[in-house]
């Protein structure tokens, strides 16, 4: 297993077990659920809009460490971004983690640390839960579901 790897298993590993932005937030404008049948991830995602950026963001949730590491970090990055902002970093973020980005993570931060979900396609929907589920909470706010074959960026379930 090369350096870099093992340093990207850590930092999920880390972030699962000490998630960020981890809490409810009564505060919040916008709100959203989502579930993935197929491993249990469960989430629920809070947001604040203030002037139209994310001036918070945080989740509750269970599931597994690629699950509960992508809400961790996800909270972390939108953090100050517009609407706009939001969805081109999923967009970058999804193809990163179907190897269909050929970005390879390159001007991502700490998403970068999920470019081996591609090696593990049954792992993509647990680390593009919290994303789809950010769509939601800023869209209609419905339940959002990965029970359908993968949304394309932009989709919502």
């Amino acid at each position: 297993m090369s350096d870099l790897h093992e340093l990207y298993q850590e930092m999920i590993l880390d972030h699962n077990r000490h998630p960020h932005n981890f809490r409810v937030m009564p505060e919040s404008d916008h709100r959203a659920e989502g579930y993935n049948p197929l491993c249990g991830d469960r989430v629920t995602l809070f947001v604040k809009l203030e002037s139209g950026r994310i001036a918070d963001a945080s989740f509750q949730g269970s599931g597994c460490a690629i699950s509960i590491a992508s809400a961790s970090v996800l909270t972390e990055t939108v953090k100050g971004k517009t609407l706009a902002e939001a969805a081109n970093l999923f967009e970058r973020f999804y193809g990163l983690v179907t190897g269909k980005n050929l970005e390879n993570g390159k001007n991502l931060g700490k998403l970068a640390v999920f470019s081996g979900v591609s090696g593990f396609p049954a792992r993509v929907k647990c680390a593009t839960l919290a994303w789809h589920t950010l769509q939601s909470a800023l869209g209609k706010g419905e339940a959002v579901t990965t029970e359908k074959d993968d949304a394309a960026p932009g989709e919502i379930r």
